[in-house]
């Protein structure tokens, strides 16, 4: 019986690369999104090429309904999963300054970055405790996708990398809980990826990296992640529960 992962925000960006990697490594897979089901066929269509089982399970995660709704349709089709990845997530409508930006953009942004994550996470826990108590072989995973922002500030997104900052502590303090049940859990933390979410600051990065911000002179890629998150799916990092694996080209190394 093959593995299940679900993946949160799977179906673009860093999402679908985690996807097809996993995919690859021949898991069953639960894609989430908040896009009609319609508007990303293509995506599930080719996913399935890999010789795997897909299913979409629209929502939006920042809902109690949703996300409740999301894990029934899991349960409901696959009656099991191994892996969850949390990795939907959006950057503030508007890029403002501190000291200018809206409660109504912070609210937004934490409610689907950090609210949602840690809700999911806790259903998707108890789950797996209960898998894990009725079939000793279960192995069971959750990897968090943080951000650079995490660690380093942007005054004029400062919601956003708060946002990432609690899902880093959301990875420690859930490693810590599930350790007596032998559930690992990580944090990949991306640096610089070119997908849509970053397509707006295009030319300012290219700039960036062109002159060495990062050591690895190139933009991240969505399939850089995935193979990250492959690698912890497949249990090769089993001892190392609550740690960071960053995949940022060497930007985050302090140098003089």
């Amino acid at each position: 019986m093959k593995r299940v992962a679900l993946i949160t925000g799977g179906s673009r960006g860093i999402g679908l690369g985690i996807a097809r990697e996993l995919a690859q490594n021949g898991i069953d897979l639960a894609i989430n999104g908040a896009r009609p089901q319609n508007l990303v066929e293509d995506r599930l269509k080719e996913l399935r090429q890999f010789g795997v089982e897909v299913i979409y399970c629209r929502g939006n995660i920042a809902s109690a309904s949703d996300r409740a709704g999301i894990v029934r349709e899991v349960k409901d089709h696959y009656g099991r999963l191994h892996l969850l990845v949390n990795n939907a997530g959006i950057a503030p409508r508007e890029r403002k300054d501190i000291l200018e930006a809206s409660e109504e953009s912070f609210d937004e942004v934490m409610n689907v970055n950090l609210k949602g994550p840690y809700f999911l996470t806790q259903t998707i826990a108890n789950w797996m405790i209960e898998q894990k108590k009725t079939e000793t072989a279960f192995k069971g995973c959750i990897i968090n996708i943080s951000s650079i922002s995490a660690i380093a500030a942007s005054v004029n997104r400062g919601e956003y990398c708060i946002s990432k900052a609690g899902v880093s502590m959301a990875t420690q303090l859930f490693a810590v809980r599930l350790g007596e049940f032998d559930i690992p859990v990580f944090e990949v933390r991306p640096g610089i990826i070119q997908t849509d979410m970053t397509s707006g600051v295009r030319e300012k990065y290219d700039k960036l990296i062109s002159e060495g911000l990062c050591v690895q002179r190139r933009w991240g890629e969505p399939q850089d992640v995935g193979k990250a998150v492959a690698s912890l799916a497949k249990g090769e990092f089993m001892y190392s529960t609550g740690q960071v694996i960053m995949v940022d080209g060497g930007l985050s190394i302090l140098r003089l």
